[in-house]
């Protein structure tokens, strides 16, 4: 009984989410025309609104140099601008385009209708197992990535100050 509990327990469900979600990503991600931290930088401002070139790199995780080339081609393609700072006009902030988010919704379209497509294959039951799943799953995907969709500060301020 005991490994039963194991086998349904929160350690295995948060294993066999994981794994989910790895996999989806791996697979459902169409890397031909972008790669997954282009469309993962566009949906963060998307989200977030401007930021920083420095704040996007360390939220995607990569070095600054590899942004600031990410960020060039954003540009040539029409997906990305730049803009000023509002609070400091020294600043530049990269910002989504409407193609950018044009771009992001077709990506969102093709791949909703991938897996629609593969859930379709399943029996009537596992489909409304799976959806009750998702419903309940969602909201703690959402504030497992609240912090992650939080706007990066622009320059000069820091969050959590109480001047």
């Amino acid at each position: 009984m005991e490994e039963t509990h194991r086998e349904n327990g929160p350690r295995a469900t948060a294993h066999a989410l994981a794994e989910v979600a790895s996999a989806v990503i791996r697979t459902m991600t169409d890397r031909r025309g972008m790669s997954f931290t282009a469309a993962s930088t566009l949906a963060r401002l998307e989200r977030g609104g401007p930021a920083r070139l420095t704040a996007l790199a360390v939220a995607e995780g990569v070095t600054q140099p590899s942004m600031t080339q990410l960020v060039q081609r954003l540009e040539r393609q029409g997906l990305v601008t730049r803009v000023g700072d509002p609070g400091d006009g020294r600043v530049s902030l990269v910002a989504v385009t409407d193609t950018g988010r044009d771009v992001l919704a077709e990506r969102r379209r093709a791949r909703d209708a991938r897996l629609a497509e593969l859930l379709a294959g399943l029996p009537v039951e596992q489909q409304r197992e799976l959806g009750a799943a998702m419903r309940t799953a969602l909201p703690l995907v959402r504030r497992m990535t609240e912090d992650d969709a939080r706007p990066c500060p622009p320059a000069g301020q820091h969050t959590g100050s109480t001047r």
